[in-house]
């Protein structure tokens, strides 16, 4: 007389190492999003401080004459009305970036430096601190 031998249990542990095995790949998919949805933040703020530096340049290029005299840099009060609320708005702009600066500096006569800071340390895990710089000309 012979008996088989019966092995009980043994696809129980494969459907337990299967459930493990999914669990980790559904891990790895939280984490991509995860990351994917930081990145999608971070690109979203560089878009728009891209927008707000060209908004300013193309003030200054239909007031020409008075960003020529200076009145659109940050460092210099201006004293013309529209150069000021110009100003004003594009800071008020800048603002809705997270700790947003904005600076314009004139490099000579006729070129321009825009630079626009933020932070983003949601996108970089720490106090990382972003930065768009347009140059151009009048």
């Amino acid at each position: 007389m012979s008996r088989n031998k019966v092995q009980h249990g043994f696809s129980l542990i494969e459907i337990l190492v299967s459930i493990v095995i999914i669990c980790f790949g559904l891990l790895g998919v939280a984490g991509l999003l995860t990351n994917g949805l930081k990145n999608t933040q971070s690109s979203q703020y560089r878009t728009q401080a891209s927008f707000l530096a060209y908004d300013l340049a193309e003030r200054m290029r239909v007031n020409r004459q008075i960003a020529l005299n200076g009145e659109y840099s940050t460092s210099v009060t201006a004293t013309n009305s529209i150069a000021a609320n110009d100003k004003l708005e594009w800071q008020a702009a800048v603002g809705t970036l997270p700790a947003g600066v904005g600076t314009v500096a004139m490099t000579n006569t006729t070129f321009f430096t825009i630079t626009i800071q933020w932070d983003d340390s949601k996108a970089a895990g720490g106090g990382a601190t972003e930065q768009f710089v347009f140059r151009g000309e009048l």
